[in-house]
């Protein structure tokens, strides 16, 4: 029809255009297909093909799997030098790090991963199981007065641990004076220990700004007059306080942080009370027995610094001799310890500056009598060798 019609000239406006569309298309075509050809004659001859290579043999076929890029781009080289993908090996050369092993691995193989270490975990107390917990503890040390029975190994304080000495001090202004001397003497046996000094300095800073609360929690203080309750409740807690720096549980600047910071005036009272026995001459030596009861309950390592204050006291050499030897028995017979040696003698060191204003020749004595028990083995080399000069 279109030869007919082109013959006649009887196209059609329409007819007639979509003749030329059909003409370039296929011009196109035409021209897609030489320049082709050419393109492939010239990659051949750069690779040194022959043009009457047969396309369709194993050297003329280019293959499918030729790394150079479809876009004309990169070296035509190996992704990552071989090292790259899926499966690989990675580089020649490359090192590995240990990795450990995975329990979820299908080949993990537990009885190749050594032994089993198997850890027992003790939950952190809450505030309501540490007072159902610490109680009954305290309690039962005031029965016994044996202070390694009241070790907090086994539980689990946590940030609390501080907690465990407001807790005891109120326990014992509860009751007795014998259950005050126990409890500062736990502090002072605790204290470096299972209780560091700042967990005890933190325990006294809650008791001093809840005195108030301390106060109406103590039954047996007493009630004649609310005043003389908050008067009685003040001066116990000073007196801890006083006797917790004198044991050295407490750092020595402990009422030195307070000063001119206190607006609370129990806890005023309290600090003055404990700034009086310390500040007293020679009290500090004394507040072993600030709450009446001394004697047998008194520590072995109280007893052993006040043999070397006698010591220190006395006049001529056979005080210091009979006392090397009493101590040798003591040391000989197994009922001082070294720890307690060591601690009794160290109490002396830290107060020798005191001891010296009332005996001028304290150092000179304390020097001669520590050679002295050095040389019959009651104390070590290191014990000695502590002692300050002058």
């Amino acid at each position: 029809m279109l030869a007919e019609g082109e013959v006649n000239g009887n196209w059609t406006p329409q007819e007639k255009a979509l003749h030329e569309a059909r003409l370039k298309a296929k011009a196109k075509r035409r021209l897609r297909r030489t320049s082709s050809r050419d393109s492939t004659r010239e990659s051949f001859s750069e690779t040194g093909g022959e043009p009457g290579t047969d396309p369709n043999s194993p050297k003329g076929k280019i293959s499918i799997s030729d790394r150079k890029s479809r876009m004309g781009k990169g070296r035509g080289l190996p992704k990552k030098g071989g090292a790259g993908g899926k499966g690989v090996w990675g580089a020649a050369g490359m090192v590995y790090d240990y990795e450990e092993p995975d329990a979820r691995d299908p080949n993990y193989d537990e009885s190749s991963q050594g032994d089993t270490v198997y850890a027992t975990v003790v939950p952190e107390l809450d505030e309501e199981q540490l007072e159902k917990t610490v109680n009954p503890i305290v309690q039962e040390y005031f029965q016994h007065g044996d202070t390694k029975e009241a070790l907090l190994k086994e539980l689990n304080l946590g940030s609390k641990k501080f907690q465990f000495s407001s807790l005891a001090v109120s326990l014992a202004l509860e009751g007795k004076a014998s259950h005050r001397e126990l409890t500062s003497r736990l502090l002072s046996d605790l204290a470096g220990k299972a209780l560091s000094k700042d967990d005890i300095s933190r325990a006294f800073d809650k008791m001093l700004k809840d005195l108030p609360e301390l106060i109406l929690d103590t039954p047996e203080a007493p009630q004649s007059q609310k005043s003389a309750l908050y008067i009685y409740i003040c001066k116990m807690l000073g007196q801890f306080i006083a006797r917790a720096m004198a044991d050295h549980a407490l750092p020595m600047n402990f009422l030195d942080r307070y000063k001119g910071c206190v607006d609370c005036d129990h806890a005023r009272a309290a600090l003055d009370r404990a700034a009086v026995l310390l500040s007293m001459k020679r009290e500090i030596m004394r507040l072993d027995n600030v709450w009446g009861v001394g004697g047998g309950q008194r520590p072995v390592r109280h007893l052993i610094r006040e043999a070397v204050v006698m010591v220190l006291e006395s006049s001529g050499e056979t005080a210091v001799k009979m006392m090397v030897k009493l101590l040798k028995v003591f040391w000989e017979t197994g009922l001082i310890t070294i720890d307690q040696m060591n601690r009794g003698f160290q109490r002396v060191y830290d107060e020798l500056p005191d001891i010296n204003l009332d005996v001028p020749h304290a150092h000179t004595i304390m020097e001669k009598f520590v050679d002295l028990c050095f040389q019959e083995t009651v104390i070590t080399k290191q014990l000695r060798d502590a002692c300050p000069c002058r």
